[in-house]
């Protein structure tokens, strides 16, 4: 196993601390402790791209691996932020009364993660209905972008999180809660958009796929892949081309 895989094995083994971090609120700043390992996860995901291209270490394995761990962070991260009850000490500043709020899941957020992670589901399927007829299908700009987008949520969120449970205390705004409660709730629709739209492009983009039947050798996606072909095409009509030449002389 090369380097940028043990990355990403490296990456899967923090998500079962991620989980117990923020569930574990006994914990002081347990739930700081997470999201900071959830951060950690998600920049070894360029990480281990970032050294595969440089090292020439880009494997078939190593664009599976790669795409299942991203997947399962991310769904661990999204249904933590959907699934836990968030209470903090919000009071009532003027008569100095303290009094516990929380924070439920609300029906769009948890419409937004369900259409997320159906996203990841439908692709995943494309690319073992893809394997299975010999196509290899890696991740595009489109789904990189995506996944930021959502490593960035998930993150805030976490944080805002640990923000209520450990940091807010009696007194404070809760008109300042629900306009961040807006803000954030905006962020998760405005990704959960982009996730549907780099799922549809990449659908669209690889629609042939269904119509492929016979098994071949064919290695595709990405405009790094792309360029990769055409460079290996222009040589091999240089070749012929000074083949032609030194026949003729």
């Amino acid at each position: 196993m090369n380097t940028p895989n043990k990355i990403t094995l490296a990456r899967l083994i923090l998500i079962p601390f991620i989980v117990f971090f923020y569930l574990a609120t006994f914990i002081p700043y347990g739930r700081l402790v997470s999201a900071l390992l959830f951060i950690i996860a998600c920049l070894t995901d360029f990480l281990d791209g970032y050294l595969a291209r440089k090292n020439n270490q880009v494997t078939t394995l190593g664009k599976f691996f790669d795409s299942i761990a991203d997947k399962v962070l991310v769904m661990t991260g999204m249904i933590l932020i959907i699934s836990v009850q968030i209470s903090y000490n919000g009071g009532d500043a003027v008569a100095n009364v303290p009094m516990e709020s929380i924070v439920y899941p609300t029906w769009l957020g948890v419409a937004c993660v369900i259409i997320m992670l159906a996203r990841e589901f439908i692709i995943s399927a494309l690319r073992q209905i893809a394997a299975s007829k010999g196509v290899i299908l890696a991740a595009d700009k489109g789904g990189k972008i995506k996944a930021t987008a959502q490593f960035v949520v998930v993150s805030l969120y976490m944080i805002y999180a640990f923000v209520l449970t450990d940091l807010v205390s009696v007194g404070d705004g809760n008109r300042v809660i629900a306009i961040i409660n807006f803000i954030m709730m905006l962020l998760l629709v405005i990704t959960t958009l982009l996730t549907v739209y780099s799922g549809v492009s990449y659908l669209i983009r690889n629609k042939k796929v269904f119509s492929v039947e016979k098994k071949v050798a064919l290695t595709y996606i990405g405009e790094e892949d792309e360029e990769e072909e055409k460079e290996v095409k222009q040589d091999k009509t240089e070749q012929n081309n000074s083949t032609i030449k030194k026949d003729k002389k």
